[in-house]
């Protein structure tokens, strides 16, 4: 199922870091996409950078278990990235589910299957019936960020 994500830029900023980055729309090989590009500085306790979308428009929460797990076409710059989902159940927002992945530079799909996620600081196991946000992050080190994504869907 395609999703229509309305991607927002989201940085450490929020809490007195100084990353810096945003998101806009562009071609990138040929493709329609969302690109985030900045860069994570760790100074004043920061060190990220993201872009998200809620799956409702109201925030609220979305049933997905009747899916897999969430594919991506996303093309980047060699840099290791996080995908995060976050759900109803979560009140910190230092919470979330995660996965680590490498966005190679050229197209490739990527899919992230909802058992792969792993808890942060939360003890609640992942509920696919909760889910509202999804998020692509540049984080915890110095770096570039250059990702870019053109196609995001779940799959059975």
């Amino acid at each position: 199922m395609e999703l229509d994500p309305k991607w927002e830029f989201v940085s450490d900023q929020v809490m007195g870091g100084v990353s810096r980055g945003q998101v806009r729309y562009a071609r990138v090989d040929g493709r329609r996409a969302a690109r985030l590009t900045g860069e994570v500085s760790l100074d004043n306790n920061g060190g990220f950078v993201q872009m998200a979308f809620d799956l409702a428009e109201d925030g609220g929460p979305q049933d997905l278990s009747a899916w897999i797990g969430i594919a991506m076409d996303i093309s980047g710059n060699g840099e290791g990235y996080e995908i995060r989902l976050r759900t109803s159940q979560l009140t910190r927002p230092w919470q979330s589910y995660r996965a680590g992945f490498t966005a190679a530079p050229g197209w490739q799909t990527l899919c992230f299957p909802f058992d792969g996620f792993a808890p942060h600081r939360v003890d609640l196991p992942f509920d696919p019936t909760q889910v509202r946000r999804i998020g692509l992050l540049g984080i915890g080190r110095v770096f570039h960020v250059d990702i870019a994504v053109s196609d995001v869907r779940l799959y059975r």
